[in-house]
């Protein structure tokens, strides 16, 4: 995927998000992570299991109108405390707080540029 399609697919990404009232979005640019597989990811919280999910199915719907990225996998929706979507470039995570906070992915990869929505 070239760049230009990555950044669409990122700020379409992003909007699903908000569309949905996500809370505490982050991106995470993997571009100076050297042999790094994707190029970001996108972390962001939803305050319930229906919240959490319905972030998600708005990524998945806005993305697919929009023809900027095609998801490859899903998981997490059983339980809907922590969602994963891959768009291949782009992994997307969506949390409950909780969950967030006990994983803290975020420290995990603190090389990366990281940049906040909201």
């Amino acid at each position: 995927m070239t760049k230009k399609r990555t950044n669409e697919l990122l700020h379409t990404i992003i909007y699903g998000i908000q569309e949905k009232k996500g809370k505490e979005i982050l991106s995470l640019d993997f571009s100076n992570i050297e042999n790094a597989e994707l190029k970001y990811f996108v972390i962001c919280e939803g305050d319930s299991t229906t919240h959490v999910a319905a972030i998600a199915d708005s990524v998945i719907e806005t993305v697919s109108k929009q023809k900027v990225g095609k998801i490859y996998g899903k998981e997490g929706y059983k339980n809907s405390e922590w969602i994963i979507l891959d768009y291949s470039d782009i992994f997307v995570h969506i949390f409950q707080p909780h969950i967030r906070k006990h994983y803290n992915i975020e420290e995990l990869w603190a090389d990366c540029f990281i940049q906040e929505y909201n």
